[in-house]
């Protein structure tokens, strides 16, 4: 039986555990559920001012942490371009207070370029980006990509928590340099950053379960995505430490949403659960969608990459393979609009994904 996100919440605040890791495809309600895990930690009942006496609660990263951050494109004379920030109490003290923008920057550079650098004005209150040139000249302040705006943002929330269990590592509480954190008892991780390459991805999930494994308080973590390959990174690193757990969140049919514990000890098998995903889809109970194309992508990937071909393409069947790497690379793209991947699937290409997972299965030796 489904449950609601409320739900759910409720289930990972009763766990108890130091940390939780949750995997969940996109659209599965991930972002949703920090909303409503935060609303039970923190209801909104509760303002910012009464939060300054009593203490945060909750520090959350996710979708909406970047919309504390917006970019004056200076129209006028197209030169002065800069990312505003704006001000708020985590900001305020990450910056201001702790002066952590060496550390903001020196993990942004390990995620990004080390010469793409940002530079703060003297409040805090924007930053501007260029590119080191190793000279006298004066570099041009340039708009940076949602990837690297996406890392910056990351880099800050980071050098938040960082600063936070390290203040709540010393146990004496009248020993530590500010007492605003005294009463947070939960940090919620969303999808950190989805745009990084695979090593970049892999520093990042070892350098989250590494200060998550640091923090001797009773603070503790949620941590949600859908990238495989950093959940199988942070599942690796958190194998053998107590008081953790991993989960999969899935959304029913009927809207409502179930979470289960995965127990195994290897990492996640996320090709086979992809496949799983697809032959359910194929069935004539099932519905395809323009996603499933994705899976079969990623599958196909992971499976040319395992039997050494250069090309995943090089998997396909020899006739038409043309034609199938075309339709596959136009269904699978990557949409900015989440409506766009979840349209409707022609009748053909219905037909074309049915043939070709039978095919993958055939051919390669999937059970």
């Amino acid at each position: 039986m489904g449950q609601s996100l409320v739900e759910i919440a409720q289930t990972l605040k009763d766990a108890d555990k130091k940390a939780q890791l949750i995997y969940a495809f996109n659209g599965s309600g991930k972002t949703r559920l920090s909303r409503e895990f935060k609303e039970l930690i923190s209801p909104k009942e509760i303002d910012e001012e009464q939060q300054e006496e009593t203490g945060i609660k909750i520090l959350y990263y996710n979708a909406f942490t970047e919309d504390l951050f917006y970019w004056d494109n200076d129209l006028e004379s197209d030169f002065d371009r800069k990312l505003k920030i704006h001000q708020n109490s985590f900001t305020n003290w990450v910056l201001r207070v702790q002066g952590q923008d060496r550390n903001i920057v020196d993990n942004f550079q390990k995620l990004t370029n080390d010469k793409l650098t940002p530079q703060f004005n003297q409040d805090f209150t924007e930053v501007r980006f260029s590119f080191e040139r190793g000279n006298d000249n004066e570099s041009e302040f340039i708009k940076i990509s949602k990837g690297e705006e996406s890392c910056f943002i990351w880099s800050i929330f980071f050098s938040l928590i960082a600063q936070v269990v390290s203040v709540l590592n010393v146990a004496e509480k009248e020993h530590r340099e500010t007492d605003q954190y005294d009463r947070l008892e939960y940090i919620f991780i969303d999808d950190p950053v989805s745009s990084l390459d695979d090593s970049h991805l892999i520093e990042l999930a070892v350098n989250i379960a590494e200060l998550i494994k640091s923090s001797t308080s009773d603070l503790k973590f949620v941590i949600t995505t859908h990238n495989p390959l950093f959940y199988n990174i942070l599942f690796n690193e958190f194998n053998g430490v107590k008081k953790t757990k991993k989960w999969l969140l899935e959304k029913q049919r009927d809207g409502t949403f179930s979470i289960n514990e995965l127990k195994n000890d290897s990492p996640f098998s996320y090709h086979l659960f992809l496949l799983s995903e697809l032959e359910k889809a194929i069935q004539p109970s099932g519905e395809i969608k323009k996603y499933h194309f994705n899976f079969l992508r990623n599958i196909l990937e992971k499976t040319s990459t395992f039997l050494g071909y250069n090309k995943w393409e090089e998997l396909l069947p020899q006739e038409s393979r043309e034609a199938y790497y075309k339709r596959i690379i136009n269904l699978s793209s990557h949409s900015k609009h989440n409506g766009d991947e979840i349209s409707i699937v022609e009748e053909n290409d219905k037909r074309v994904l049915s043939f070709l997972v039978g095919e993958l299965k055939r051919m390669y030796g999937f059970k």
